[in-house]
């Protein structure tokens, strides 16, 4: 059988960004070597090793190679050694014109906990048992990307502004994506605003009214972000598929990590209509970067959702989605998860990989 090479770009980035991403090749060299895939990947620099090496973030030709490639694997950004760089020079910058070069306007973050993790939530077990929520954020909108920005002095008094902005086709292509998510799932969508104080919002949730008049079959929901932010830790089950503007969705879905017991269990997806980007919902943790305790499951939890939704390999997804749960089950946990316990990060990757082959 002849199988379709693809091209993936890999940016390793920064601080435990490298150390994870051994841990995903891994999975990659290995289905390549099966001969499950034809996957040929190469390396590019993005955020604080960018800096490092060429005084830029991410360098032009990298954007052009990532557009061209099929899909892209993006471990960690960010470093304190650029904390105080305009903001053109912070590692963080990289990741923003990359999302906004490849028009990555869909984020998808799942949130889920693993039964052998019911435990290690800071919530009750029946609170999150069965948790199957999907959050889908709006992402390259916002004040993230809105102008006018920057700095000025009024009438000696220095002044920080951004411009929370959104047009109505913006929040119309995110809002039919999580309408297509919704049929496909529980038919519930819960959107996130704060339409009782802000223009911008009051326009998304018009735009979201207007948008599911054609689709009466889906129950939808409107809540304000403050009260989306106890909801999701009150009850967490009540949610299926969460749709948030940028701002609002980068906090919840951090605040909704942790019903799972590690930031480093979870994965995400930022789409457009011709690529995909996949990364780890976690940062670059510098605290623990070279030690060899970073947790890189959700790293390897990313390259599943690559197979998934990029790759055309819903088989190899599923596969790397169970041995994941079978590791955990087994009692396998990195330091996050045990501070007696654990194994180290190559350590986790190789037990990943030995119950990838008995399924293979």
């Amino acid at each position: 059988m002849i199988i379709n090479k693809k091209n993936i770009l890999i940016f390793p980035g920064d601080e435990i960004g490298p150390e994870i991403t051994i841990e995903a090749i891994k999975v990659i060299d290995y289905f390549n070597e099966s001969k499950l895939t034809n996957i040929s990947y190469d390396f590019a620099d993005i955020g604080g090793a960018a800096l490092d090496k060429y005084d830029t973030p991410i360098k032009s030709d990298d954007l052009d190679k990532a557009k061209k490639s099929d899909a892209i694997l993006l471990a960690a950004v960010g470093t304190p050694k650029y904390d105080n760089n305009p903001r053109e020079k912070k590692p963080e910058y990289g990741l923003l014109a990359l999302r906004k070069h490849l028009n990555l306007f869909i984020n998808i973050r799942p949130i889920f906990v693993f039964n052998s993790l019911l435990g290690y939530s800071s919530l009750k077990s029946e609170l999150i048992s069965d948790l199957d929520i999907v959050i889908i954020r709006e992402l390259i909108g916002d004040v993230y990307f809105g102008e006018p920005r920057g700095f000025k002095d009024i009438n000696g008094d220095r002044v920080g502004y951004n411009t929370m902005i959104y047009s109505e086709s913006e929040v119309q292509r995110i809002t039919q994506f999580a309408i297509e998510a919704a049929k496909n799932r529980q038919k519930q969508i819960t959107s996130i605003d704060k339409a009782n104080v802000l223009e911008c919002s009051q326009l998304w949730r018009q735009t979201v009214d207007r948008m599911m008049i054609k689709h009466s079959d889906i129950d939808l929901q409107h809540m304000y972000v403050d009260n989306a932010a106890m909801q999701i830790i009150k009850n967490p089950k009540q949610f299926d598929v969460i749709l948030t503007p940028n701002l609002f969705g980068d906090i919840l879905s951090d605040a909704a990590s942790m019903l799972t017991g590690s930031i480093g269990l979870l994965p995400s997806a930022s789409l457009s209509n011709d690529t995909g980007m996949f990364e780890p919902i976690h940062g670059s943790a510098p605290d623990i970067a070279g030690q060899g305790i970073v947790n890189p499951l959700a790293m390897i939890l990313s390259l599943a959702m690559m197979f998934e939704y990029t790759l055309d390999k819903p088989e190899l997804s599923k596969i790397i989605k169970k041995a994941v749960d079978e590791v955990l089950n087994d009692g396998y946990f990195t330091k996050d998860l045990s501070s007696k316990d654990f194994i180290s990060t190559s350590e986790m990757g190789d037990k990943v990989l030995e119950r990838i082959k008995k399924q293979c």
